[in-house]
């Protein structure tokens, strides 16, 4: 066990959406578990959720990478 604990420092122009405070961060100042980043700018950082929402529904459609349908997951296909 360590006996410090080392704090990150966050760096400037680095900007981070934290998911457990529902705020833009300069430099990570939660923990890595709890937000998204970095970012470049802070109104990316503002749209973090979206641009999730926006991946995550690229990646449930893209044929590459899903190879079963929402139906076939949740069984509910005829």
């Amino acid at each position: 066990m360590a006996l410090f604990k080392k704090r990150q420092v966050g760096k400037p122009g680095e900007w981070y959406y934290c998911l457990v405070h529902k705020k833009v961060e300069e430099g990570p100042e939660c923990p890595a578990k709890d937000r998204f980043g970095p970012y470049a700018t802070p109104e990316e950082a503002t749209h973090a959720m979206e641009t999730a929402q926006e991946r995550n529904l690229e990646w449930q459609n893209d044929p590459k990478w899903n190879d079963r349908t929402r139906e076939e997951e949740e069984g509910t296909a005829p």
